[in-house]
């Protein structure tokens, strides 16, 4: 039996349930509820606070008593005394405050957000490629040509029980640009796949996808999705501002499940304890093409004072939208350390193991990843992020500017680079305003391994293996 359209009509009509409504202070500037965002979001500190509210609802802090009056223009104010009255795009310019898409007071009064964001940049590549592909490099992976990585809207009503009590919400995301390829899900339904879409047309750099499409409901310290959902693995995110690099790293593009299509439960045991688990019909995947339902789930700790956080994240079942697997096992482990109040430290450690049919049996990869990142002041920050990346059997990692993001999908059956990716990536945030974001960066790639099946390097169109690329972005939020 299909339940997509259920949950369909579940996640649309739980936007417009007439529960409580709540005051929403900030923009929020993020798709929630990822685990990494989860495990990671900052009180303000040592990320720029650009890509540092990760949380659903960031609403009544900071409010003190009659701090509106007869004034309506500041964040709290609206929320809090008048929440439709001077909210347009002139009131917040006459405000000084960052622009925001229009809030309807009926969206406002069922405590229903709207936003997203816009974020364009270009790369160039020392090689010169010949096919302008930046080899398995992503989401930047055109030299010389400007990209829209992202435009990105949202409707989202957060579920707020506040510890007591029940509530429901839900989430619909639509993003157009070149990164649908990392955001997008296989098979029949939406965007369909990359040679049989719906949406979006075989080898097309822009297209179109739907991140996130769910209900949830909440009662007490427990929550639960039901739909299309952002994966719990990892550090990265899709959305920019989660970022502090335009470019993302190898264990996010070839090594961890983006999207899943299930359920997912969380419940909070105490402030520094978390625990999550739910099932799936496979990664990236919209229909369950093999009767068998994955497992997620993981667990986050964070010390009291919030200096150090570790979240384990793991995901086992059967994967076979592209070649025939028995199972496949991933896990993610990732932990953040404030080693001062300006210098955060990151560490994270991927392995993945498939048991499959045919081309490459018993495949195995793994990932150590690590990140400094320095606040100079409100407006700067630096970091650096160098990572290794092992694709021991050459089944995450293929050709040569492959449309196919993922890279789970070698031509004629034929292995990818079973080897060593290492990336260094130096880089400066600069945010002018709340809601501007530039980020530029300079990143090294190495490989050490075979060629592929047709003889290819992953760099320079097949013939080179490493490279240096130097690129930039610009995210506005709204």
């Amino acid at each position: 039996m299909r339940i997509h359209a259920l949950w369909l009509a579940s996640a649309l009509a739980t936007l417009t349930l007439p529960l409580h409504a709540r005051a929403e202070g900030k923009v929020d500037l993020s798709q929630p509820d990822s685990f990494a965002q989860m495990a990671f979001r900052d009180a303000g500190g040592s990320i720029p606070a650009s890509y540092v509210s990760f949380g659903d609802s960031q609403t009544k802090a900071a409010c003190p008593p009659n701090a509106c009056g007869s004034c309506c223009n500041t964040s709290c104010c609206r929320g809090e005394c008048c929440p439709c009255r001077g909210d347009g795009p002139i009131s917040r310019w006459l405000a000084r405050e960052p622009f925001k898409l229009p809030q309807p007071c009926v969206l406002q009064r069922l405590g229903v957000n709207t936003g997203g964001w816009l974020q364009v940049g270009i790369t160039g590549n020392a090689e010169d490629p010949a096919d302008n592909f930046n080899g398995p490099v992503l989401t930047n992976d055109r030299h010389g040509e400007f990209q829209m990585n992202q435009l990105w809207l949202y409707l989202h009503r957060p579920v707020d029980t506040g510890g007591y009590g029940f509530d429901v919400g839900g989430r619909v995301d639509l993003l157009y640009g070149t990164d649908w390829r990392v955001a997008y899900c296989h098979g029949l339904g939406l965007e369909g796949d990359m040679n049989r879409a719906l949406f979006n047309g075989s080898n097309q750099l822009y297209g179109l996808s739907l991140p996130q499409l769910y209900a949830e409901f909440g009662l007490n310290n427990l929550s639960v999705k039901i739909g299309r959902m952002t994966g719990i693995l990892g550090y990265e995110i899709v959305p920019p501002m989660g970022n502090f690099f335009y470019s993302h790293s190898y264990a996010l593009c070839y090594g961890e499940p983006i999207l899943i299509t299930g359920l997912m439960s969380n419940y909070k045991v105490s402030d520094q304890l978390s625990l999550l688990a739910g099932f799936h019909q496979g990664v990236h995947r919209f229909e369950d093409n093999n009767g068998k339902l994955n497992f997620q789930g993981g667990v986050m700790w964070n010390t009291q004072d919030q200096r150090l956080s570790l979240a384990y994240a793991l995901d086992v079942g059967r994967n076979d939208f592209i070649f025939p697997l028995e199972d496949e096992y991933v896990h993610s482990l990732v932990m953040k350390l404030q080693l001062t109040p300006k210098l955060l430290y990151v560490f994270q450690n991927d392995l993945g193991w498939a048991d499959g049919r045919g081309v490459n049996p018993d495949a195995e990869w793994y990932d150590i990843n690590q990140y400094l990142l320095y606040t100079i002041n409100e407006k700067w920050s630096a970091g650096m992020r160098i990572e290794w990346f092992r694709d021991d059997d050459g089944t995450r990692v293929f050709g040569l500017g492959n449309l196919d993001a993922r890279g789970w999908s070698p031509p004629s059956g034929q292995p990818g680079f079973n080897g060593s990716f290492t990336e260094l990536t130096l880089g400066v945030n600069w945010k002018p305003k709340a809601n501007i974001l530039v980020r530029p960066e300079v990143r090294w790639d190495w490989y050490n391994g075979s060629p592929n099946g047709a003889g290819q390097l992953p760099f320079d169109a097949g013939d080179s293996s490493s490279q240096f690329t130097f690129a930039t972005d610009l995210v506005v939020t709204f």
